[in-house]
């Protein structure tokens, strides 16, 4: 669904051959957007799909089928995952409460499957899903510190005692909640970081009233991957909870009764993740970066598969990197991607 921000000055949309563009990539000043962002700007993140989930039962339905804590989520947010039969992610849920609507934005492109998943299971228990994406969109806003900064609790070594982990999100997130949507402040990008859903048809009412720069995506990846805050770029279909930093944020270890629970227990208690995502810092040899999924070498073999690369105004070429666990502690180890040399920044 197209933006109205894209008709601001100088927005530029990603152009496929699959589809129109959706948001801006930057509004003509890329490496400026990151600078104002990291200080305070607005990104259009309406590409995000909605999922709005209501009734009594809707927390405790939830709590049941994914990996985060949510039976006294309150009226906060946090995130969660769904997982495979074998633990692998399959997708990374944001969790907002209001108090009466439990909302769940995903990375574009994953809001159908997630509203299909949702009603197979839903069998007799008194909830009601619905994709509002036409409705409702989600636009991210840095500098703002009205609401309390993010509370999340430390991950707990392994064959720990429960009592050691609190009954509660892992993460909670301050919410601010109205009839025309809410706010939520994550931090994700490494400063004062507040999501707001609000009507789609009042976006662009909106932006003029905050009066904020605009930024678009591109500054966005550039400070989350500086932050080490993947996306569903940044993991594939082999991926396991902890091997990515979303295992403090969206998974309570001391539940049970989900889909992949006891790959996520054995591994915890009993083992070492295969992978780990890493931060690289690319040499910047070659004029355009490697797309994600490009492989990681190193020593004739491949150890690893490229998330999002980036430009950032302060570390230069940088990307994540699911990078297998005994090369990432290497600390001499000698890597290339898509034609660069790459290090793990340590």
């Amino acid at each position: 669904m197209r933006s109205v921000l894209l008709d601001a000055p100088g927005a530029v949309g990603a152009l496929t051959e699959d589809a129109a563009p959706t948001v801006a990539l930057h509004y003509g000043e890329p490496i400026p957007e990151q600078r104002r962002l990291a200080s305070g700007a607005l990104v259009d993140r309406s590409d995000r799909e909605i999922i709005a989930v209501t009734g009594d039962a809707r927390l405790e339905w939830l709590h049941s089928l994914t990996s985060q804590h949510l039976l006294h989520l309150g009226t906060a947010g946090t995130e969660t995952l769904l997982l495979s039969p074998h633990g692998h992610v399959e997708r990374h849920v944001m969790v907002t409460d209001d108090g009466t609507t439990t909302w769940l934005d995903v990375a574009a492109g994953h809001g159908a499957p997630l509203a299909e998943f949702l009603l197979k299971m839903r069998f007799f228990t008194p909830v009601e899903i619905e994709d509002v994406t036409a409705e409702w969109a989600l636009i991210t806003t840095t500098g703002e510190t009205a609401l309390a900064a993010p509370d999340l609790l430390p991950v707990p070594g392994p064959k720990f005692a429960s009592a050691d982990l609190p009954v509660r999100p892992t993460v909670r997130y301050a919410v601010e909640a109205g009839p025309d949507g809410w706010s939520r402040r994550t931090d994700e990008l490494g400063v004062p970081t507040v999501d707001r859903l609000v009507r789609r048809d009042t976006v662009r009412e909106l932006a003029d009233e905050l009066g904020l720069p605009l930024a678009g995506t591109w500054a966005h990846d550039a400070l989350r991957v500086a932050a080490g805050r993947p996306s569903s770029a940044d993991f594939d279909h082999k991926t396991i909870p902890h091997e990515i930093p979303l295992l403090a944020t969206a998974v309570h270890l001391d539940k049970g009764c989900y889909r992949g629970q006891e790959t996520v227990a054995r591994v915890h208690n009993l083992g070492r993740p295969p992978r780990t995502l890493v931060l690289l810092h690319l040499d910047g040899s070659e004029e355009h970066l490697p797309a994600a999924g490009t492989e990681i070498v190193s020593g004739g073999r491949t150890v690893g598969v490229l998330g999002t690369a980036v430009r950032h105004y302060e570390l230069g070429p940088i990307a994540l990197g699911l990078l297998r666990r005994n090369i990432a502690e290497k600390d001499d180890a000698e890597i290339s991607v898509g034609g660069m040399n790459a290090s793990v920044d340590r």
